[in-house]
């Protein structure tokens, strides 16, 4: 099966743990791996003027990836979901921050895109609101049905 993992968000502007940051370099040292980087342009998501904060104009992943897709907003780009099809993605493995808000997005994203989401439950970190990101974890498995973990992913991989 074809995977690629999409690390949401793994940046310094949302302060990672660095656990985070150590799980997501592993997995993406054994497989195809992209990125979202989120980045503030007032002009296409008007994140001060709604919500009173934004996240920084300029930014880098703390992942290494075959390819970083910018986005300036919630969801991913039409770039990074045409890119998946592209590489002929059977399943997207997804981890990174907010799982319920950014990550929640990719996951609806990605499934409407007719790929096959993924969320890697222990390499994902909440909002302020539910730092231990369970209602992203719940919200994924009744919208989406497909979780695994880190250890999960690599079995399969070293069987």
């Amino acid at each position: 099966m074809r995977q690629v993992l999409l690390s949401v968000d793994v940046q310094s502007t949302f302060n990672p743990p660095q656990w985070l940051v150590d799980g997501v370099r592993v997995l993406s040292a054994k497989i195809p791996t992209i990125v979202s980087l989120e980045l503030h342009d007032e002009q296409v998501t008007p994140f001060q003027r709604q919500l009173g904060w934004h996240p920084a104009a300029q930014d880098e992943s703390l992942v290494e990836a075959d390819k970083v897709f910018v986005k300036h907003g919630y969801g991913p780009t039409t770039e990074m979901l045409e890119y998946l099809k592209q590489c002929g993605a059977e399943r997207v493995l997804v981890c990174g921050i907010q799982t319920e808000t950014c990550v929640l997005a990719a996951g609806f994203a990605l499934f409407d895109a007719g790929l096959s989401p993924t969320l890697v439950t222990d390499l994902t970190v909440g909002s302020s609101l539910d730092r231990s990101g369970q209602l992203g974890i719940d919200l994924w498995k009744h919208h989406f049905g497909q979780v695994t973990t880190c250890a999960e992913v690599i079995a399969a991989l070293d069987a």
